[in-house]
């Protein structure tokens, strides 16, 4: 291979990773990206089995930080449903594609567990400001959690199965994006366990979920509208006209 050869690789290989790292854009909510506006929420909605864990471990479940929720329970006090939703603030966008990479939301939710014989020694655990990377299907978060785990960020909390409906952002409209099958990562199960103080039965309960919920999320995309120019600006490129043919005028004679 000659050294020139060995040149033109090397500054190929260079322009493509430019051009790649050029390709992405980070728009904030509400921000402007093409003529248009992304504003959305994401909903982390806990499994079946996610559930019977939280309840083999009698943990009181709430949103934080902004974030809201919707928690059931029915008559004996067993969790039916447990639904949180956290604000979108900002995207990774891919220039050429039109293609979210990356989505970033703030606010989460706080578990915290009581005492339990065999089950846990009591503790708690946040887990919030969730950022799904598309490319990669994995979902990291901050952490904080009690028993000396701190707080722990950028970790990844769960890998992603399935990804559905990623389209183009191209017009406005309502767009939804599902990340389905939800596996909790070992690095994130055993500060989980920690945080929450888990004992035996804890553990097994907790290691027994396979398929921690599905998050969905949902994007409203809206059109940017000119600005109308109002009626003084109007006279001021009508006297500017007139001006323009005047000075014509006395060019020609």
């Amino acid at each position: 291979m000659t050294r020139s050869f060995q040149k033109t690789l090397i500054a190929t290989a260079l322009l493509t990773t430019l051009g790649a790292q050029a390709a992405t854009v980070t728009v904030a909510a509400g921000d402007t990206y093409k003529g248009l506006t992304f504003t959305g929420a994401d909903t982390i909605s806990f499994s079946t089995d996610l559930l019977g864990a939280l309840d083999t471990g009698k943990v009181v479940l709430s949103p934080i930080n902004g974030a809201t929720g919707v928690v059931q329970k029915d008559a004996d006090g067993f969790y039916t449903q447990a639904d949180i939703t956290a604000k979108l603030k900002s995207f990774d966008i891919n220039d050429s594609t039109n293609r979210i990479l990356n989505a970033y939301s703030v606010g989460g939710s706080n578990q915290t567990s009581p005492a339990l014989k065999s089950v846990s020694s009591g503790g708690f655990v946040t887990i919030g400001d969730l950022w799904s990377d598309r490319t990669a299907k994995a979902v990291h978060g901050t952490l904080t959690g009690g028993n000396g785990v701190g707080t722990i960020n950028d970790m990844i909390i769960w890998n992603i199965a399935t990804i559905q409906g990623d389209s183009p952002l191209i017009a406005a409209g309502n767009y939804t994006t599902t990340f389905s099958g939800l596996t909790v990562t070992s690095t994130a199960f055993d500060a989980i366990s920690k945080s929450l103080g888990l004992l035996t039965l804890g553990k097994s309960a907790l290691s027994g979920v396979s398929d921690f919920g599905t998050i969905t999320s949902r994007l409203t995309v809206t059109a940017v509208t000119p600005a109308v120019p109002e009626p003084a600006t109007y006279a001021m490129m009508g006297l500017g006209m007139i001006g323009m043919a005047i000075a014509a005028r006395r060019r020609r004679g």
